[in-house]
């Protein structure tokens, strides 16, 4: 189940009446490491499997790189991840923008070197398919007004949208499915969320070339975008955009 049924009061100038509503359910789930325990997040509980190796790539536990062995989700309220990485969790850790439990990053995530991004341009006829179908990918969105997605697009086509309370949630479920090999990061990826540092810095670590928002950047998000060399567009729409860096890569 995504959503429950709850009975609310309509109030207007003409009066009162009660009337049924969706409402997205929001569940708690913790996120181990090797049985280590990591963090905790409030989530929709759609999608864990590629939630919890996303949720420890955006805080620095795992790499693009670092190899997934096994990721099991329990009923309880659990994500159980295997990689062949070790656990550090003295580091130092920034609360950041994030919402859902999953603001924190490693503080040397912050100085450490970029990759090199892969080639990829994307035209506007894969710039309507990506923001249309992620759009429309579940009723969710329409039947609650209480959830962001993030999409992604390859040089195959629309490869997957997730969704989720927390922005940052679905993007993690995005890297998630890249660190998992669902996908690969030599694409486009399009969110309903706002690009600050944290959502930009994910996408630049995994070596997105091409990140999109349907709203806003924030500085810091654009000046990562510019040290990574990301293509960083936002106020997207199918045939629109305003491309705040490298706007090269989209064929007009």
């Amino acid at each position: 189940m995504s959503t429950i049924d709850c009975c609310t009061t309509l109030i207007t100038l003409e009066g009162a009446r009660e009337i049924r509503e969706k409402v997205l359910e929001e569940r708690p789930f913790s996120v181990t490491l090797n049985d280590e325990v990591i963090g905790s997040a409030m989530v929709l509980a759609t999608d864990l499997e590629e939630f919890g190796p996303g949720y420890l790539f955006g805080q620095g536990y795992l790499g693009r790189h670092d190899q997934v062995l096994e990721v099991r989700v329990c009923p309880e309220g659990r994500i159980e991840v295997y990689a062949d990485v070790q656990v550090n969790k003295d580091e130092e850790m920034i609360t950041t923008s994030g919402c859902g439990g999953t603001g924190k990053i490693a503080r040397r995530l912050l100085y450490e070197k970029l990759p090199k991004l892969p080639g990829f341009r994307m035209d506007f006829t894969q710039l309507g398919e990506l923001v249309r179908k992620s759009l429309t990918v579940s009723d969710l969105s329409q039947l609650t007004h209480c959830v962001h997605g993030c999409g992604f697009l390859t040089e195959r086509g629309f490869e997957a949208c997730f969704e989720d309370v927390g922005r940052h949630n679905a993007v993690d479920k995005v890297m998630g499915a890249i660190l998992l090999g669902r996908f690969s990061s030599k694409g486009a990826i399009y969110t309903t969320g706002r690009l600050t540092s944290d959502m930009v810095l994910k996408c630049a670590r995994m070596g997105v070339p091409i990140v999109l928002s349907r709203t806003a950047p924030s500085s810091l998000g654009l000046e990562i975008a510019r040290k990574a060399g990301i293509t960083l567009g936002a106020y997207v729409r199918p045939n629109r955009m305003n491309v705040f860096n490298a706007p090269e890569r989209i064929v007009s």
